[in-house]
């Protein structure tokens, strides 16, 4: 049986108990320790969690940034793999992965960027900047994220940042109207903060950042390859950019 990784894996979870496993059960088989940081789950979240092998432990929500954090703290590994509960590593990244330890090259970067490939109800996306999208869930873990209210980012400034092909699959949502609810809930935290640091949103801003966000998604990443599903997806999206800029004008 092959040897742990020198990682911690970290996810923080709220009612994820039919994708949990799916998600943790690659993370048990790669770290040494795997971290889950529930914030009041009312299903079987926990259970499963604890079933499978994981270290959970309780935290009420304080925000996205701030639950990642604290579960990053809590980790005794000098590596962390941070994923999302809809979020899972398939063979092959797993594979990759343990390469990028066992060869040492893991340690050229602070902070690693993998290659996150959305589903969107059922369908796996091939173009569009969702279909390979970097995003830094390998790092030290000295690295926290920035508090913001909503698409929290880790803090790379003065860190070596390298990026690989290691692939991390993503299950945008169980359905469109879930996908469509968590969407408005962010646009009204962005909104709120924007609004709280002076932004005002000019005339048209929303429509403006819909058609880029179309024009960038659908035409020059090519999400024009993915369909009617791909369609569907890139218009919810593009939905969501105008009702930001819409939100903010209301609290202005």
């Amino acid at each position: 049986m092959a040897q742990p990784l020198p990682l911690t894996g970290v996810v923080v979870t709220r009612d994820e108990g039919d994708r949990i496993a799916r998600c943790l059960r690659p993370m048990l088989a790669l770290c040494k320790e795997v971290i889950v940081l529930d914030s009041g789950s009312t299903d079987d979240t926990v259970a499963i969690a604890r079933s499978l092998g994981a270290q959970v432990e309780h935290q009420e929500w304080l925000g996205y940034a701030s639950q990642k954090n604290i579960a990053i703290s809590r980790a005794s590994q000098p590596w962390v793999l941070l994923l999302d509960a809809d979020e899972w590593l398939e063979a092959p990244a797993q594979q990759a992965l343990r390469a990028l330890f066992e060869s040492g090259a893991v340690d050229a970067a602070d902070a690693w960027l993998l290659r996150r490939r959305a589903h969107f109800l059922g369908h796996r996306m091939r173009g569009g900047g969702f279909a390979r999208e970097p995003v830094p869930r390998l790092f030290r873990r000295h690295l926290r994220h920035e508090i913001r209210p909503v698409h929290e980012r880790l803090d790379t400034r003065g860190q070596r940042v390298a990026i690989s092909g290691i692939g991390i699959e993503h299950e945008i949502a169980r359905s469109g109207d879930e996908h469509w609810r968590k969407l408005q809930g962010h646009a009204r935290l962005w909104a709120d903060d924007q609004a709280d640091r002076g932004r005002v949103a000019l005339p048209g801003r929303g429509t403006l950042a819909a058609t880029a966000y179309l024009l960038k998604h659908l035409l020059l990443r090519l999400g024009v390859v993915d369909g009617r599903p791909g369609l569907r997806f890139h218009l919810i999206q593009a939905r969501y950019a105008r009702l930001k800029y819409r939100l903010l004008r209301d609290a202005a």
